[in-house]
C-alpha cells in the first residue's frame, strides 16, 4: 500500500506539473511580440517628449530666467547631462541584479517625475528665481538657495533617467527573438524604429513646448512635459500583462569579478593544449545563454586560466562549482567580449566631447539672427533642432527601405553594412557638419560687423537663421549612422545577460564626453584672453566661436583615426547557436523520455502490488 501511495502521488505530481507547463506555455504565447510595442513606444514617445521639452530649451531658462552667464549655464547643462549619463550604470546593476527591467523603469520614471514637478514649481513661484533682467545687462544672478533648488531638481531627473535609459532598449528586445537568425528574419530594425520614435517625440516637443516656453511662460512650458511624463508612466504600466519579463540572474559585475579572481588564483597553472579541456557547464549557464553559448576565443588567454579544471575542482563531480575558483568558458568569454568592446566604446567619448556644447552655442547664435517665418511669426531658437530631428526621422526610413537593400547587393550582409562601418561613416559626416558650423559663424559675425551690431548682444542681426539649417541637417544624417550604429554595436556585441549594462555604457560615453567637454570649454574660456575671448559670457558677437569649432573639428579628426585603427582590429564575439529544428528535436526527445519514465513507474507499481 505504501508503494501504491507513492505511485499515486508521483502520478499526481506529474499531472500537476504537466498542467503547470501547459499554463506556462499558454502564458508565454500571450506575452511579448509586436503587441507590446504600442505600450513601450507610447511610454518612450511621452518620455522623450517630456525630456526634450524639459531640456531642449534649458539653456534659455538658465540664461534668461536664472540670469546665469553663458559659459556657467552651458557647463551646468553638460554637468547635468554627464550625471544623467553616469546614473544608468547604477540602474543597469539594479535591473540585472534583482529588480528586473520593468520595475526599474517604473520606479525610475516616478523619480524623474518628482524632479520635473519640483522644476515646474520653481518656474511658477517667483521667490524660487531671481528678478527678471530683460536687457541682460548687470543682471542679479540666482541666490545659492535658488540654485540648490535647481540642482536638486536636475539631480532627481538624473537619477530617474539612470533607471530608464539602460532598460528601455533591452526591455524592448526582451519582447522579440534577438538571436542572429531572429534579427535576420525580420524586415525591420528595432534600433532604427527606436530612434524614429525618439525623433517624433523630440520633434513634437521642440515645436510645441519650446514655442510655449518662449511665448506663454515657463510655468506651462515645463508643466506640459511634466504631464506628458505622467502619461508615459501610465501607458507603460497598463501593458504589464502583455510583457515578457526576463528574470534577473544576479549582478553581471559579480560574474566578471569571479572570472578575474579565478584567473588570478590559477595564474601559475599551465593552460591545456586543447581548449576543449577547459571547464564548460551548459546547465549552469543556461539562464545567461538562451541565444547561444559563447565559444572559446584565442584573445586574452590569461583569462582562460579561470576555466582550468584542477584536481581539487574535479574531486567531487556532483558538487556545485565554486565560481570564485572555477569559471565556465562562457563566463570567461563574457568578460573577453566586454574587453574587446571597450576601445570601440571609448571612441564615442571624444565624439560627445566635440559636440557637447554645440547645441547650447547654436541656440545663442540663433537668438541673435533673423528668425521670422512671416512678418508676425518667428521660430524659437531651440526649435531649430527640428531640422536635425526631421532629417533623422526621414533618414531612418530611407536608410532601412533604400540604403540597406541597395548595400545588401554588394556586401551580402542582411543589415547592409556592419555597425562598425555605420559608426565610421557617422564620424566622417560629423566632421563635415562642424566645419560648416565654423564658416556659418564667420558669416554671422561678418553681417553683425557690417551693420555695426557687434557691441549689441540683444540686437537682431539681419542674417537669416536658416543659414544654420545645413549643419543641423548634416548632424541629423550623422546621427543615423553614428548613434544608431554605436547603440546597435553595444547591444549586439555584449553578452546577452549584460545588455542593460551595455546600454549603460552607451550613456556613460555621454557622461565622460560631457565632463571632458565642460573641461574643454572652461579651459578655452580661461586661456583665450579677456579682450577677444573665444567664448565670452554675455556677447557672443565679440567672441571667436569659429575657432572653437575648428578646435572641435581637429579633435574629431584625431578620434576618427583612433576609431579606424580599433575597428580594423576588432574581432566579433563567437556564438554557438542551435537551429530551430535541433531545438524542436531536443524538446520532443525530452517529452518522449518523460513518457517512458512515467510508464516504467506505473508498470513497476503493478508488478509489486498486483494492481493499483
Amino acid at each position: 500500500m505504501e508503494i501504491e501511495k507513492n505511485v499515486t502521488k508521483g502520478n499526481g505530481e506529474s499531472v500537476a506539473e504537466e498542467e503547470r507547463n501547459k499554463n506556462m506555455k499558454r502564458k508565454q504565447c500571450r506575452q511579448g511580440g509586436i503587441r507590446t510595442l504600442p505600450f513601450i513606444l507610447a511610454n518612450e514617445v511621452c518620455d522623450r517628449f517630456a525630456v526634450a521639452g524639459f531640456s531642449g530649451n534649458l539653456i534659455s531658462y538658465l540664461t534668461q530666467v536664472m540670469n546665469m552667464p553663458l559659459v556657467a549655464a552651458s557647463n551646468t547643462l553638460t554637468n547635468f547631462a554627464g550625471t544623467s549619463s553616469f546614473t544608468p550604470l547604477l540602474g543597469a546593476i539594479i535591473a540585472e541584479s534583482f529588480a528586473g527591467r520593468f520595475w526599474t523603469i517604473t520606479i525610475a520614471s516616478l523619480i524623474y517625475e518628482l524632479g520635473m514637478i519640483s522644476m515646474t514649481l520653481s518656474a511658477i513661484l517667483p521667490h524660487f528665481r531671481p528678478p527678471p533682467c530683460p536687457k541682460q545687462v548687470n543682471c542679479q544672478e540666482a541666490t545659492s538657495s535658488q540654485l540648490w533648488i535647481l540642482y536638486m531638481s536636475l539631480l532627481l531627473t538624473s537619477l530617474g533617467s539612470g533607471g530608464i535609459r539602460p532598460c528601455v532598449v533591452p526591455f524592448s528586445g526582451d519582447q522579440f527573438d534577438m538571436s542572429k537568425k531572429g534579427v535576420e528574419s525580420r524586415k525591420w530594425n528595432l534600433f532604427n524604429w527606436y530612434f524614429f520614435s525618439m525623433g517624433f517625440a523630440s520633434l513634437s516637443a521642440l515645436t510645441v513646448v519650446v514655442y510655449i516656453q518662449d511665448n506663454m511662460g515657463w510655468g506651462w512650458g515645463l508643466g506640459i512635459p511634466t504631464i506628458a511624463m505622467m502619461i508615459s508612466i501610465v501607458a507603460f504600466v497598463v501593458g504589464f500583462p502583455l510583457y515578457k519579463h526576463v528574470k534577473p540572474e544576479g549582478s553581471p559585475l559579480i560574474r566578471l569579478a569571479q572570472v578575474v579572481v579565478a584567473a588570478i588564483k590559477k595564474r601559475k597553472q599551465p593552460l591545456p593544449s586543447d581548449a576543449k579541456l577547459l571547464y564548460q557547464n551548459k546547465e549552469l549557464d543556461a539562464s545567461i545563454s538562451t541565444e547561444g553559448t559563447l565559444l572559446h576565443s584565442d584573445q586574452f588567454k590569461w583569462l582562460d586560466k579561470a576555466a582550468i579544471v584542477t584536481e581539487e575542482d574535479s574531486r567531487d563531480p556532483n558538487a556545485e562549482p565554486k565560481l570564485w575558483k572555477l569559471a565556465t568558458v562562457h563566463r570567461v568569454e563574457e568578460l573577453k567580449s566586454i574587453i574587446r568592446m571597450l576601445p570601440i566604446w571609448a571612441s564615442g567619448i571624444l565624439q560627445v566631447t566635440a559636440s557637447s556644447h554645440l547645441h547650447s552655442f547654436v541656440i545663442q547664435q540663433a537668438r541673435s539672427m533673423d528668425r521670422h517665418l512671416s512678418p508676425s511669426f518667428q521660430i524659437s531658437p531651440a526649435s531649430m533642432s527640428i531640422f536635425s530631428v526631421l532629417t533623422m526621422m526621414v533618414g531612418v526610413i530611407l536608410y532601412e527601405r533604400l540604403f540597406v537593400p541597395f548595400a545588401r547587393r554588394f556586401t551580402k550582409n542582411p543589415a547592409g553594412i556592419t555597425c562598425l562601418q555605420r559608426m565610421g561613416v557617422g564620424f566622417v559626416i560629423n566632421i563635415v557638419a562642424t566645419i560648416i558650423a565654423a564658416f556659418v559663424e564667420i558669416k554671422r559675425k561678418s553681417a553683425a560687423a557690417k551693420h555695426h551690431l557687434l557691441d549689441d548682444p540683444k540686437a537682431t542681426i539681419p542674417i537669416s537663421v536658416f543659414w544654420l539649417v545645413p549643419q543641423y541637417v548634416i548632424h541629423g544624417v550623422a546621427e543615423i549612422f553614428s548613434s544608431v550604429g554605436h547603440l546597435e554595436f553595444l547591444y549586439d556585441q555584449s553578452p546577452e545577460s549584460m545588455r542593460s549594462s551595455a546600454t549603460a555604457l552607451y550613456s556613460i560615453t555621454s557622461a565622460i564626453g560631457n565632463y571632458i567637454g565642460t573641461l574643454l570649454v572652461s579651459l578655452v574660456h580661461a586661456y583665450t584672453g579677456k579682450e577677444r575671448n573665444w567664448l565670452p559670457d554675455r556677447n557672443l558677437n565679440r567672441g571667436r566661436l569659429e575657432n572653437y569649432y575648428f578646435l572641435v573639428c581637429g579633435i574629431q579628426v584625431v578620434n576618427l583615426i583612433y576609431y579606424s585603427i580599433c575597428a580594423w582590429f576588432y574581432t566579433y564575439k563567437p556564438v554557438e547557436q542551435e537551429s530551430t529544428s535541433e531545438m524542436n528535436k531536443e524538446y520532443h526527445d525530452l517529452e518522449r523520455a518523460k513518457e517512458n519514465v512515467s510508464s516504467v513507474v506505473v508498470t513497476d507499481g503493478r508488478d509489486e502490488n498486483g494492481d493499483l
